[in-house]
Formats: structure tokens, C-alpha cells, sequence
């Protein structure tokens, strides 16, 4: 054979079994990345339960052994509802700074906007009892706290006065009780059926009390949103800026008169029903009669909001959050 030859298949054989270690390089490093991935995906680890937790300025005693043992059953449950939780976050970023400000004007703890976490994920639901709404509120419990509720109007949908008639109605528990914790359980079972489980088990503890499941998970419910949603990082959720939903913007009409149809007074706002019940939900048919010109007030979406990027004066909105705010 050629000498020429001979160095060129040399040169050839070297430059091939070079290509082929960078090749099985990059391939098992590919597959150690994959093994990585797949353990830190698919591991489902035990979750730590803080040692010093308050709910509404108030210590909850997780030195007993059912009160840690009910706040970490809550932790699990929730942090392993990936899909669920993440919704949640995502929708209070939207929702809380609305439910902070009423909240704190009505002097109510800010810990209660994980009360309307809980009570619906911060949609409006209706419950297999009637309850409606943020809040979830009863039709009898809405009425003697004002709320319109008939076939065309039910305010217990209204954002805003849902969210006033809830504190108005924790309000009036904690001046009865003088604890945040029991205002919060009767939020779910009532103050008169409250009273009898306090009075019959000589308890003066929502954590003392022995009470129907749905109950005795509540206040446990409430105080696990809070430890997640103040720190998902801590319980793996990571998202970016971008991810969560924004404030909408949105302007105020008021119609003291009769609307014959919503779908062309939507049109006459440069909208559509759809968008304008989305803003509206208290607004129960496609007409309102108002035969008493009763003053409404109607959102309407800020135009562009709907289909541009509404999401301002975001620095690096792909970057990973560590910490959120809401």
C-alpha cells in the first residue's frame, strides 16, 4: 500500500474514532442528564411541617401531635395535587391584591384571602348546598347581609360585594368567639351548630373540638394554602413571571335603566357577551328589566386587554421565580 495512502486511513480511522467518543460522550451525557431528570421528576419525598405556624396573628399549637398531624395531612394533599395547586397560584396572582385591600379595610386578618382559596380555588363555583360565588354564600346568608339574589342579578358573583359580605360575616364571628380560628370554622359549619359542638365537648378551641370531616379539615385547609402559596418554591412549584395571570384592566359603566339585551349593549362597549359576562357573572340572564332604575355598576374590559400583552414593566419575565408575592 501507498504510504500516502496508509497516512490518509490513518487520518481517517483517528478523526472516526474521535467523532465516535464525541459522539458516545455527548450520548451518555445525555442519558446521566435523562437519569437526573427522571429522579428529581418522578421522587415524591416527605414533607416537612414548620415548627412555629400562626394563622390570623394567632399560634397554632402544632406541638400536639393531631394538630401536626392534620396540617401535614393538608400539606400533602395539596402540594401533590400538582395541577390543582398551580391553578391556584396562578389565579391568585390575578385575585389577591383585590381580596387584600377589602380585606384590610375592613380590618379582617390578611391570612382569610386562603379562605376563598378553599372555599371554591378562587372560581365561581356552586356548591352541592346552593353556596355560590369567591366566597361561596348561601342564598339566606347572602340576603340578610343585603346581597341582591333573584333571576337576574346574584350578587353573591359579585367580586366585590361577595367579598364585603364575607367580612362582614367574620366580623360579626369574631366578636363573638374573640378567636380567628373558630370565626373561620363557623365560616364553614355555621355558628349555631358551632356554638352546640363548643358547649357539648366543653371546648373553647377550634383545635380541642372533634367535628365532621369536612370541618375538622377546614381550618387545617386553610393554614396548609397559606404555608404553600407564601412559599411554592419550598414545595416545588417553580413558574415565571409570565406564567401567572395578570390584573386586567377594565372601566366602570353605570346603567340606571333597563338593557333588553347584553349582547349588543356588550357590542356597544366594544366587546362581546362572553368577555362581558366573564366581568360580570352576577348579571344572571342576557337582559335585565330594572324596573325600579336601580343604579348597577358594569365592568368593561379596557380595550386591547383581552388580546394584546397587558403584562407591564416585567423584568425578565422567563426567569424562574424564587420567591413570590402576590
Amino acid at each position: 500500500m501507498h504510504k500516502t495512502t496508509q497516512t490518509l486511513l490513518i487520518i481517517f480511522a483517528a478523526i472516526g474514532i474521535s467523532a465516535l467518543f464525541v459522539y458516545a460522550g455527548r450520548y451518555y451525557s445525555e442519558i446521566k442528564k435523562y437519569n437526573n431528570l427522571r429522579d428529581s421528576t418522578y421522587s415524591v419525598y416527605a414533607l416537612p411541617v414548620p415548627e412555629n405556624i400562626t394563622f390570623a396573628g394567632e399560634k397554632v399549637p402544632v406541638k400536639y401531635f393531631d394538630v401536626k398531624e392534620a396540617v401535614d395531612k393538608e400539606l400533602h394533599k395539596i402540594t401533590y395535587w400538582h395541577s390543582e395547586t398551580f391553578l391556584y397560584l396562578k389565579r391568585a396572582h390575578r385575585y389577591f391584591p383585590q381580596i387584600e385591600k377589602i380585606l384590610k379595610e375592613n380590618g379582617i386578618p390578611d391570612d382569610f384571602k386562603y379562605l376563598a382559596v378553599t372555599e371554591s380555588g378562587l372560581t365561581n363555583s356552586v356548591s352541592p348546598s346552593g353556596a355560590a360565588g369567591f366566597w361561596q354564600i348561601l342564598m339566606k346568608t347572602g340576603k340578610s347581609y343585603g346581597l341582591e339574589i333573584n333571576d337576574e342579578i346574584d350578587e353573591r358573583y359579585n367580586f366585590e360585594k361577595s367579598t364585603q359580605t364575607a367580612c362582614k360575616y367574620l366580623n360579626n364571628a369574631y366578636r363573638k368567639y374573640h378567636n380567628w380560628a373558630l370565626a373561620a370554622a363557623s365560616y364553614n359549619l355555621g355558628q349555631g351548630n358551632l356554638d352546640k359542638q363548643l358547649k357539648r365537648q366543653h371546648a373553647s378551641s377550634y383545635y380541642d373540638l372533634l367535628l365532621n370531616s369536612e370541618t375538622a379539615r377546614y381550618v387545617y385547609r386553610i393554614i396548609a394554602f397559606k404555608i404553600i402559596m407564601e412559599n411554592p418554591q419550598n414545595y416545588g412549584f417553580k413558574f415565571r413571571k409570565c406564567d401567572l395571570y395578570p390584573e386586567i384592566p377594565f372601566q366602570k359603566i353605570t346603567i340606571d335603566s333597563a338593557v333588553t339585551d347584553f349582547a349588543e349593549f356588550a357590542e356597544n362597549y366594544n366587546t362581546n357577551y362572553k368577555i362581558l359576562k366573564y366581568f360580570n357573572p352576577w348579571l344572571r340572564d342576557s337582559f335585565l328589566t330594572n324596573k325600579n332604575n336601580k343604579k348597577y355598576t358594569v365592568k368593561i374590559p379596557a380595550e386591547g386587554s383581552r388580546s394584546k400583552n397587558y403584562v407591564k414593566d416585567i423584568k425578565n419575565p422567563d426567569s424562574i421565580i424564587n420567591t413570590i408575592e402576590f
